[in-house]
């Protein structure tokens, strides 16, 4: 399909530049342009928000290994439709991305796929077993964004420190899912009111507080880039705005299920509240919303874990930690935080483009010429509920099948080419 458009009549939202006006944006060759191309195709697009394509730092895409719940295509597509045009991939499939032929098959299924831009992660230890360093540098020069043993812990100290040592060398971040294994032990949800009420083994925030205190020093004396995946704790997000206070190469991101929802809001035995981090307690979420008004948690992040049906259903002592996230991210973060707690909208997309974008060491996505047409168009004046039925992920697992939200995207360009189109805008087209 043709990348040469003209997009009339839209309100531009550029967090790189500042801009937000009533406009048009012209894009030619992939790219946005100062001027309208010629023989161009027009889209309408009064009443919606143009805005660069999103970036989500944390998904879970499963294949190789578990395919039936996820495959790079159908993640990429089901990130399309999110309004995300860049994603980084978790390395905890079947064999791990842990050798640099992995990455290179994440980068070529992807590219296959032609939806997203797909950014592997790879493994800090070999087979995210904790206690052999992988590969840093083949994995690096393999392709490989970022390094985290996601869904583990490197919990031996030393080790984690030679492994940002190593990092800090090639320039590269560290990801880390900070719980200490002890701690949480065989914790399924927070040790709080709800594992009480349900008679469930808890999760302390403490287990989480522990290794982020941890990391923190390490960065501290290593100069290695940290960002601490889906911080739930309270605690945890004051010792990450301290450390950004100190200076420190330290970020953090909040995922829209724990901005969303508490431990309070698990009323029932199912399964699809059931993730790792856990919900925690209302004044956590509190503080987490907190730290996203703040910018001391710079980045936000959907950790999309898809599961089958048959899995989530066991309950949630049984059921495997995840929820998937990437086609309720827009309206969930916009509803609790634009419209309900008054975040300005440029610092809203900030946290879901210049945050992650900084992280990553790459220019902030912006709609400014010359930049890659990598743009969302999305209604953030319509309320809609959200159906799981209508998902392009394979897999359903969501909390929040049949809650009202406003914001979501309604055609998705990369590089200028149509990756996503609701019925309403295809129509037109």
């Amino acid at each position: 399909m043709s990348t040469s458009w003209i997009v009339r009549n839209g309100t531009l939202l550029d967090p790189a530049t500042g801009v937000q006006e009533r406009g048009d944006l012209f894009i030619a060759d992939g790219h946005s342009v100062d001027s309208a191309p010629q023989r161009a195709r027009e889209i309408d697009a009064s009443g919606l928000t143009v805005m660069p394509g999103l970036i989500d730092v944390h998904v879970h895409f499963r294949e190789p290994g578990h395919e039936g719940t996820e495959t790079i295509a159908t993640g990429s597509h089901a990130a399309a439709r999110g309004g995300f045009t860049t994603v980084v991939t978790m390395p905890n499939t079947r064999p791990s991305v842990d050798t640099p032929e992995q990455v290179r098959f994440q980068l070529e299924r992807a590219a296959a796929a032609g939806a997203v831009e797909l950014l592997p992660s790879a493994c800090i230890t070999r087979e995210r077993r904790g206690g052999e360093l992988a590969d840093l540098a083949g994995l690096h020069r393999a392709g490989a964004a970022a390094f985290t043993d996601e869904g583990s812990t490197v919990a031996d100290d030393a080790l984690m420190q030679r492994a940002m040592e190593r990092s800090a060398e090639l320039g590269v971040p560290i990801m880390d899912h900070a719980l200490d294994p002890i701690l949480a032990g065989r914790g399924v949800l927070h040790d709080g009111e709800a594992a009480q009420r349900l008679g469930l083994p808890g999760i302390p925030a403490e287990a989480e507080d522990k290794i982020v205190a941890r990391d923190i020093e390490l960065a501290a004396s290593t100069g290695c880039a940290m960002h601490i995946q889906h911080v739930t704790s309270g605690t945890s997000a004051r010792l990450i705005a301290d450390a950004a206070a100190r200076g420190l190469p330290v970020s953090g991101e909040a995922t829209p299920h724990h901005l969303a929802l508490s431990d309070a809001d698990i009323t029932t035995d199912d399964g699809n509240f059931k993730m790792n981090p856990p919900l925690r307690s209302p004044a956590d979420r509190e503080a987490l919303i907190q730290g996203i008004l703040d910018d001391s948690l710079s980045v936000l992040a959907t950790d999309h874990a898809p599961h089958l049906e048959s899995l989530k259903a066991k309950g949630i002592l049984k059921a495997p930690f995840g929820v998937v996230g990437l086609e309720t991210a827009i309206g969930v973060t916009y509803q609790v935080l634009v419209v309900e707690r008054g975040m300005n909208v440029l610092d809203w997309l900030r946290r879901w483009t210049a945050g992650p974008a900084a992280l990553l060491g790459r220019p902030c996505p912006s709609l400014a010429p010359g930049s890659r047409a990598d743009i969302v168009l999305a209604d953030l004046q319509s309320e809609w509920v959200v159906n799981p039925s209508e998902f392009l992920s394979l897999s359903l697992n969501t909390p929040f099948a049949g809650r009202h939200c406003r914001g979501q995207a309604v055609l998705t360009l990369k590089s200028g080419r149509i990756t996503w189109a609701g019925v309403d805008m295809a129509s037109g087209l």
